[in-house]
């Protein structure tokens, strides 16, 4: 995997505008390689959109976007992104095995790499902790588990960049705490850049780096003791409403 010494992604001037409304505004800022910066804001706020773009999926994008040192959306970065979306991205009638193996000999198809993808299959499984219900069709799980099969095939080309839209929708307590524990493994071992978006704020603390959004804009960047040094509060949600008061205008509902 290639390291990289300053950002895995830059954003210059970003913008997007949806028919009417500009849906993001000018952002600037960088996510560091190989740590967890979380993206964090109410729903509505452009966080989804910022994902997309960052993956290259979303149409209408202006400024300047590098991610892993080429421009988003290159073809060359394809094999380099893991990108989940709040969908779930497996098919209903065929067990998680059988849909992690489509999507290994997809990334990596041939005879000569049968025991590389069977080795990976394995351990993306082992990852998300669905080992018990490999062989479970996809279309019996539970929504959570099938957001975790999802994770598991974003895994299995051991990517560089992991843009994850707000993975732990829906799961329980404990479930939440063993994805983050596997979040900052990833990054520890392997390297990885996560993206990690929520709207959950006490989710904030287990980052290393944020980004508090609202209204298309970027309230702040830093890390969560940063930001609640800067405020001087004692929580990141305290100093996401500092932030809001601040700025002036209505406060927005969020969870």
């Amino acid at each position: 995997m290639t390291h990289y010494s300053g950002a895995a992604v830059e954003a210059r001037d970003l913008t997007v505008v949806r028919g009417t409304r500009t849906v993001l505004r000018g952002l600037d800022f960088a996510v560091p390689a190989g740590r967890i910066t979380g993206l964090l804001g109410p729903s509505g706020c452009g966080k989804s959109t910022l994902m997309r773009a960052v993956a290259g999926t979303q149409a209408k994008v202006t400024g300047a976007l590098h991610v892993l040192g080429r421009p988003a959306g290159h073809p060359a970065l394809r094999s380099r992104i893991g990108y989940v979306t709040q969908a779930p991205s497996v098919y209903d009638d065929l067990t998680v095995r059988q849909n992690l193996d489509y999507f290994a000999a997809v990334l990596h198809p041939g005879r000569a790499h049968r025991a590389a993808r069977a080795e990976a299959v394995t351990r993306a499984i082992a990852d998300v902790d669905l080992t018990s219900h490999a062989d479970a069709l996809a279309g019996n799980l539970s929504g959570g588990q099938r957001g975790r099969a999802s994770l598991a095939v974003a895994l299995l080309g051991a990517p560089e960049l992991l843009v994850l839209d707000e993975p732990t929708v829906g799961l329980d307590p404990v479930l939440r705490r063993d994805l983050w524990e596997l979040f900052h493994r990833i990054a520890a071992e392997r390297g990885t850049t996560l993206l990690i978006s929520s709207h959950a704020m006490d989710e904030a603390e287990r980052c290393h780096r944020l980004l508090l959004m609202r209204d298309g804009r970027i309230l702040a960047d830093g890390t969560p003791q940063e930001l609640r040094r800067r405020s001087g509060t004692g929580t990141v949600e305290d100093a996401f409403l500092h932030l809001v008061d601040t700025a002036g205008g209505p406060r927005e509902a969020h969870r």
